[in-house]
C-alpha cells in the first residue's frame, strides 16, 4: 500500500482518527482544515505523537501545508469527514456546500469515500452531485464508496461500493485490528447502518420509557444498581444525527417512521423529565430561583463531525433559563463554579463528568443530579 495519496476533508475527530491510522500504515496523508482552508501533511510520527486534535492544537507543531486544490488534485482517495454544525433544514445546504468544495479539484481515477451518515438513497444524491461538479462518471472514471464514521475503534464492518467490488488497498487502509472490511453495494451499506442506528435507539428508549415509571424508592434503588445507571445524556444523544438523517429519507407514515419518531420523542421526553426533576429539586430543598445556580457539566468534544451534542446543550441551557436565570455549562477540568455564594445544582451529563466531580468535589454545598435514566439526585456536603 506504501504511499497511497490520501486526503481527508475535515479536521474532525473522526476524520483525524482515520487519517492517523492511514498515516501510521504508510499512506501519504493530507488533512484539510476547513477553517484555515489549507491541507496539512500528516506524517506517521505526528500521528503517533498526537493521538487527537486537541493535543495537536495545543502543541502547534510545524507542519507542511499546501493549497487544498493542489492536495485534492493529487489524491488517490478523498475522504469526506467534515464537522457539521447547522441544524434543521440548513444541514443539507451546509453538507452539499462543503462536498462541492471538497470534490471540485478532483482528477480522473480518484476514489471518493463519504463518511457522513445518511438515510436511504442519500448516496444516489451524492453521486449525482459528484458527477455534476466533476464531469466524471462514477464507476468508470471515478469511484465512490460509503463508510459512515463513528470512531476509529467502532467503525462499520462493511464499506458500501458503487460497483459492490472490493478495493483491497482501501480495505487495508480502513481496517483497524484484525477483522477485514467487507465490500457491499451502497444500498446494502445504507441498510446495515440503518439497522445499527435503530437497534441502538430502540434499546435506549425502552430503558428511558420504563425508568419513567419507577416511582418508589425501592424500585429506583434496584434499577440504579443495574448497568443502565451509567447511561448518561451524552450516550443518549450519540448518533441522534444518524437517526434524524434516516428519518429524513421517508415521507408519510410507515412502521419504520414510527420507530424513528418514537425514539426521537423518547429523547425529547427524557429532556423534559430532567428539567422537571431539576425544578422539583428546587422545591424539595426550598431553594429560591434567585439564590440558585445550575451548572451543566458536559465535556463535549468540539471537533466531532456531528453537532447534536452542542445543539442539545444549548437547548437545555435556554429551557432551564425559563425557570432560573443563572445557568451555565462547564468542563470538569474547571471547578471554580463550586466557589459560589449561591446554592449550586450540578447536572452531570456524562459518566466521565460525573466521575471527575466525585473525585474533585470540594466541601461546597452542592446538589448533584446524574443525567441518567433515573435522574438520580446525590446530596453533597
Amino acid at each position: 500500500m506504501g504511499g497511497a495519496k490520501v486526503v481527508v476533508y475535515g479536521l474532525s475527530t473522526e476524520g483525524y482518527g482515520i487519517a492517523c491510522q492511514m498515516a501510521i500504515k504508510g499512506a501519504d496523508v493530507f488533512i484539510i482544515d476547513e477553517s484555515t482552508l489549507s491541507a496539512i501533511s500528516l506524517k506517521s510520527e505526528i500521528a503517533k505523537t498526537y493521538p487527537n486534535i486537541s493535543s495537536l492544537k495545543e502543541d502547534e507543531p510545524l507542519l507542511a501545508m499546501e493549497p487544498i486544490d493542489v492536495a485534492v488534485s493529487k489524491a488517490k482517495y478523498l475522504f469526506f469527514a467534515p464537522r457539521i454544525r447547522k441544524t434543521g433544514q440548513d444541514i443539507k445546504i451546509e453538507i452539499n456546500s462543503k462536498f462541492k468544495d471538497a470534490i471540485a479539484p478532483l482528477k480522473k481515477n480518484c476514489s471518493v469515500v463519504y463518511n457522513l451518515p445518511m438515510g436511504f438513497g442519500g448516496n444516489n444524491e451524492n453521486i449525482s452531485l459528484l458527477e455534476h461538479v466533476t464531469g466524471f462518471q462514477v464507476g468508470k472514471t471515478i469511484s465512490y464508496y460509503y463508510f459512515p464514521l463513528a470512531d476509529v475503534q467502532n467503525t462499520s464492518s462493511v464499506i458500501g461500493s458503487f460497483t459492490a467490488k472490493e478495493d483491497k488497498e482501501l480495505g487495508d487502509l480502513l481496517t483497524y485490528g484484525k477483522k477485514q472490511k467487507k465490500f457491499v453495494s451502497l444500498s446494502s451499506s445504507e441498510h446495515f447502518h440503518a439497522i445499527d442506528t435503530l437497534s441502538r435507539f430502540s434499546h435506549l428508549c425502552s430503558i428511558l420509557e420504563v425508568c419513567k415509571f419507577a416511582q418508589d424508592d425501592i424500585t429506583k434503588s434496584d434499577l440504579s444498581s443495574d448497568e443502565f445507571k451509567n447511561i448518561f445524556l451524552d450516550d443518549m444523544i450519540k448518533g441522534l444525527y444518524d437517526l434524524r438523517a434516516l428519518g429524513s429519507s421517508f415521507e408519510g407514515a410507515n412502521t419504520l417512521m414510527y420507530l424513528i419518531n418514537g425514539s426521537i420523542k423518547g429523547i425529547e421526553g427524557y429532556i423534559k423529565r430532567l428539567i422537571d426533576e431539576i425544578r422539583a429539586t428546587l422545591k424539595k430543598n426550598d431553594l429560591k430561583a434567585s439564590r440558585t445556580k445550575i451548572a451543566l457539566s458536559w465535556s463535549i468534544d468540539q471537533h466531532e463531525m456531528r453537532g447534536d451534542k452542542q445543539e442539545m446543550l444549548q437547548n437545555l441551557i435556554l429551557r432551564l433559563r425559563d425557570y432560573i436565570g443563572d445557568v451555565e455549562s462547564f468542563d470538569t477540568t474547571n471547578f471554580d463554579l463550586f466557589h459560589s455564594d449561591k446554592t449550586t445544582i450540578v447536572v452531570a451529563c456524562s459518566k466521565s463528568d460525573f466521575e471527575n466531580i466525585e473525585k474533585n468535589k470540594k466541601d461546597s454545598d452542592i446538589l448533584l443530579i446524574k443525567a441518567n435514566p433515573l435522574c438520580e439526585i446525590i446530596q453533597q456536603k
